[in-house]
């Protein structure tokens, strides 16, 4: 298997060269949870993955609820379907408790003051009420806990995620809100720990194979271990492949070479096709070197034409228009660049705006 081909199968296993979805909440669930920390970069990572998608609809999904976001996985946001968020902190949120716990001793956060704030947020967000964070600042000031500093509070309502007492609400506005978790998502599906761990595993080789037990691992925030566990209960469902001593499972229904994706696509800041591996070696040539040491923690948005990165895109939000400014370090010929110009069209569309082109006092910008 060329990495060439690796990267195609990838983009048609996670739905971006092949079969878009209808709603936001079916990629979330197809991909079992979409880092979220860049809350506009997500929104057009589900949209990227849908059929006439626009950045007011996948927004109206997180208003009602049908799309969740919380910290799961590992500390960081995702976005996670209410059907899945209970089984996914169950399992997870303990090792993500691990890692936090030198900033608990730090922050001097122990089990009482958790306590304390659990008592007070349920109490103030009860009956289907929404507050922002400087809202539960308050209600955590009356009920006599330091919040001094954002660090403090936002380990604080961290935790708070982690042991499914809240979730997000709509924003208002610009600014994030939290609900109540049983509120938000009030059905539990519970799964024991090793039919989450499989579940777990299914989800993730079906939606980003071809990938290694050690891309799982990585993603998942589990152990080597037991994302070896949940491979092992899984792998007869999947197809397996050896590549240079490595191996890699994916779906049994991925074609040997899929159609062509887009010819280019302008990806997001964390997108799973950077994100979801640890190993990118397919999709970035080590020849670009120094161009690419951001995407160590893929800490930019990319441009992707035929699988590969081959360059950065910022943006810039006018009152009626977008301005989409680029950095590409590789050779394209004039069709790769017509193929960008239109991904650029593509993106625009999505946010319901034209395209202006970029001039010499233009500033990129991020939500």
């Amino acid at each position: 298997m060329t990495n060439t081909l690796m990267a195609y199968q990838r983009l048609y296993n996670q739905h971006i060269s092949a079969g878009p979805f209808e709603q936001p909440a079916e990629v979330v669930q197809w991909l079992g949870a979409v880092q979220a920390q860049d809350f506009a970069g997500a929104k057009w990572a589900l949209g990227l993955r849908m059929r006439a998608a626009t950045d007011a609809g996948v927004e109206q999904a997180f208003t009602e609820g049908s799309i969740l976001r919380t910290h799961v996985l590992r500390p960081t946001w995702h976005f996670v379907t209410p059907a899945d968020i209970h089984w996914l902190l169950a399992l997870t949120a303990p090792r993500v408790h691990a890692l936090n716990a030198p900033y608990y001793r730090k922050l001097e956060l122990d089990r009482d003051i958790f306590q304390r704030s659990t008592t007070a947020l349920e109490q103030a967000l009860q009956g289907g009420k929404q507050l922002t964070r400087d809202e539960l600042r308050g209600v955590l000031a009356q009920a006599g806990i330091a919040t001094a500093g954002e660090l403090r509070m936002s380990y604080i309502l961290m935790r708070a995620e982690l042991d499914g007492v809240v979730c997000s609400g709509a924003r208002r506005g610009k600014q994030f809100t939290y609900a109540l978790l049983h509120e938000r998502a009030p059905q539990v599906r519970h799964l024991e720990h090793d039919h989450a761990v499989a579940e777990l595993a299914l989800r993730f080789f079906l939606s980003r194979g071809p990938a290694t037990v050690q891309d799982f691992a990585r993603w998942s925030g589990l152990t080597v271990n037991d994302a070896k566990a949940g491979l092992a209960a899984v792998k007869g469902q999947l197809q397996h492949e050896l590549v240079d001593g490595q191996s890699y499972w994916c779906s049994p229904s991925t074609p040997a070479l899929p159609d062509r994706p887009p010819a280019a696509i302008l990806m997001s800041i964390y997108d799973e096709y950077i994100s979801g591996y640890k190993d990118r070696s397919a999709m970035v040539a080590p020849s670009y070197g120094a161009k690419l040491q951001a995407l160590g923690n893929a800490l930019t948005a990319i441009i992707v034409v035929d699988g590969q990165v081959v360059g950065t895109w910022k943006r810039t939000l006018k009152k009626d228009a977008v301005v989409v400014m680029t950095d590409i370090f590789a050779v394209l010929t004039k069709a790769q660049s017509q193929a960008v110009a239109k991904a650029i069209d593509q993106y625009a569309a999505f946010l319901q705006l034209s395209v202006l082109p970029p001039d010499a006092s233009t500033h990129a910008i991020f939500e």
